[in-house]
C-alpha cells in the first residue's frame, strides 16, 4: 500500500484522536482508583497488594497475546499506570490505634523525619515534631505521648535516646537509623517499655510508601506495637522482619561498600577531570545509568553518607577486603592474564546463579527506559 502525504497527514490524525482517548480513558481510571483508594482508608486496607497487582498484569498480558499486541508493552505501561494510580489513593489512610494521644517525632523537620510526619498525620493522629530548640519543654512535650520515634543523624542518635530515659510506661520508642544494634540497645536501655527498630530501606525524595521497604528489628513488647506496623503495611510499604546485628552486617553490603565505592569512582572522575557531557554522549544506556547512580550520590547530604560508612563497626575490615581483591584483579590485567580472569569471571557467576539471569532481564527494562529518556541535547 503506498501512502500519499495526505494519506499521512489521514493516519496521524486518527492517531492524534486515539491518543487523546487514551488521555480521557486514564482521567476517568484515575477517578475510580481514587475511589479505591478511599474506600480501602475507611476499612484499612493495604494500599498495595501484590496479588491483585499480579493477577490484573496476567490478564491483560493475556489479553495482549489474544489481539496482537506487544504484552511487554502492556506490561511496562500497566506497572506505569498503576504506579500513578497509587499516588492518586494515598490521600488518607485508615488509623490503627486511634486511641493514642499523641506521637512525637525528634528530628521530625528533618528529611526523612517529615515523611514519617506527614503520613502520621494523614492516618489522624496528633503528631508533635521536636526540634533541638525544644529540649527545655521536654517534659511537656513527651506527657501522655503513646509513640516516640527518633528521626535524627546517626551520630548523635544514641545521645538523644540517652535522654529519654522519662517517658510514659507504655510509650512505644522506635528510631528510624539504617544501624540498628547500637540504636536498639540504648532505646533498652533507656527505656522500660515497647522498644522497636525501624530502618526504612528508602530516602526522603520517595513519593509514597507503596513498594518500599521497611526493615523492622523487634526490641521489646512486640505485641505493644503491632498496630504500628500494620499502619505502616496500610500505607503500602513492605515490612521485612531481621535481627539487628544481621541487619548491620548486611548494612556493610547494601550500602556502606556500594556508597563507598561511588564515592571513590567519583573521587577519580573528579580527578582525572575528563568532559563529563561527552562521557554521558558516549555512553550507552547501561553505563548512563551507572554513571548517574554515581552522580546521584554527589546531590545529596555528605554527613548523611558519611555516618553511613564511617558509623558501621564492618566497614573498615570489608573495604580493606575488597581493597585486596581489587588489587588481585589488577593484578590480572597487569600480567594480561585473560585466562584466569574467565576463570574467576566463570566462578562468580555461578556464585549469583540464576539471579545473574534474572538481573540481565530486569536491567533491560531500565535500559529502555533510560534509551527512552534520552535527548540530543545531552
Amino acid at each position: 500500500m503506498t501512502v500519499s502525504p495526505s494519506t499521512l497527514d489521514e493516519l496521524r490524525l486518527k492517531i492524534d484522536a486515539l491518543d487523546s482517548q487514551l488521555v480521557e480513558l486514564l482521567a476517568q481510571r484515575a477517578k475510580l482508583t481514587a475511589q479505591v483508594g478511599q474506600y480501602k482508608s475507611q476499612v484499612g486496607l493495604p494500599i498495595y497488594v501484590p496479588e491483585r497487582e499480579a493477577q490484573l498484569i496476567t490478564k491483560r498480558r493475556q489479553q495482549a497475546l489474544e489481539r496482537g499486541v506487544s504484552p511487554v508493552l502492556v506490561e511496562d505501561l500497566l506497572r506505569r499506570i498503576m504506579r500513578e494510580s497509587y499516588h492518586t489513593q494515598n490521600v488518607t489512610y485508615l488509623c490503627t490505634n486511634p486511641e493514642l494521644k499523641k506521637i512525637v517525632v525528634v528530628g521530625g523537620a528533618g528529611a526523612l523525619g517529615r515523611i514519617f510526619v506527614d503520613m502520621f498525620k494523614r492516618s489522624g493522629y496528633p503528631v508533635c515534631v521536636m526540634e533541638q530548640r525544644d529540649w527545655t519543654n521536654a517534659t511537656e512535650i513527651f506527657k501522655d505521648a503513646g509513640l516516640v520515634m527518633v528521626a535524627v543523624p546517626i551520630k548523635i542518635t544514641e545521645s538523644i535516646i540517652a535522654k529519654l530515659d522519662h517517658l510514659p510506661a507504655d510509650c512505644v520508642l522506635v528510631d528510624i537509623t539504617s544501624t540498628k544494634q547500637k540504636p536498639l540497645n540504648a532505646m533498652l536501655k533507656a527505656h522500660i517499655g515497647p522498644v522497636l527498630g525501624l530502618h526504612p530501606m528508602f530516602g526522603p525524595d520517595v513519593s509514597s510508601l507503596v513498594k518500599q521497604v521497611v526493615v523492622v528489628c523487634h526490641g521489646r513488647d512486640e505485641d505493644k506495637y503491632q498496630w504500628l506496623l500494620q499502619q505502616i503495611r496500610i500505607w503500602g510499604a513492605m515490612v521485612q522482619v531481621v535481627d539487628a546485628q544481621e541487619h548491620d552486617d548486611a548494612m556493610v553490603f547494601i550500602q556502606v561498600m556500594r556508597h563507598f565505592c561511588s564515592f571513590v569512582f567519583g573521587a577519580h572522575l573528579a580527578g582525572e577531570n575528563p568532559n563529563l557531557k561527552q562521557l554521558i554522549s558516549l555512553s550507552s544506556p547501561i553505563y548512563r545509568l551507572e554513571l548517574a547512580m554515581v552522580g546521584r550520590l554527589f546531590a545529596q547530604d555528605p554527613a548523611l553518607y558519611a555516618d553511613i560508612i564511617f558509623d558501621n563497626q564492618g566497614s573498615v575490615s570489608l573495604l580493606s577486603k575488597f581493597n585486596q581483591q581489587f588489587l588481585k584483579a589488577l593484578a590480572l590485567v597487569e600480567g594480561n592474564n585473560k585466562g584466569e580472569f574467565i576463570k574467576q569471571f566463570l566462578k562468580i557467576g555461578s556464585w549469583f546463579g540464576d539471579y545473574s539471569k534474572q538481573s540481565l532481564i530486569d536491567s533491560k527494562k531500565l535500559l529502555l527506559k533510560a534509551d527512552d529518556d534520552r535527548t540530543w541535547s545531552e
